[in-house]
């Protein structure tokens, strides 16, 4: 069973940056690929970023191309969203995932591909 505990959402101002962290327990972390979920108020909850297990693998949903960045330290057993040039419509609120690797998929993209999830951080971007 793994946990995941995310930190460092908060209220920031339209153009600013935070950086989301997630750190894990209860298992090998290098034998999931990670994710970045966001939900906002009446809305489905949708993939951010993903990364695989080396971090070698990147996937980034279209709406935050160029401006938010996945990362992971597999010794820090920790992976990381930095975000910048932050808009109000990134309000929500942000969840980390991990999801099994295996062969036929190194990165997931959707939420049934991951298997454990976080309690979610809230972000607010103010105009």
């Amino acid at each position: 069973q793994v946990q995941l505990v995310e930190s460092g959402g908060g209220l920031v101002q339209a153009g600013g940056s935070l950086r989301l962290s997630c750190a894990a327990s209860g298992g090998t972390f290098s034998r999931y690929f990670m994710g970045w979920f966001r939900q906002a108020p009446g809305k489905e909850r949708n993939v951010v970023a993903a990364i695989s297990w080396s971090g070698g693998e990147t996937y980034y949903a279209d709406s935050v191309k160029g401006r938010f960045t996945i990362s992971r330290d597999n010794d820090k057993n920790t992976v990381y969203l930095q975000m910048n040039s932050l808009i109000p419509e990134d309000t929500a609120v942000y969840y980390c995932a991990a999801g099994s690797s295996s062969e036929s998929r190194c990165v997931g993209t959707m939420g049934v591909d991951y298997d454990y999830w976080g309690q979610g951080t809230q972000v607010t971007v103010s105009s």
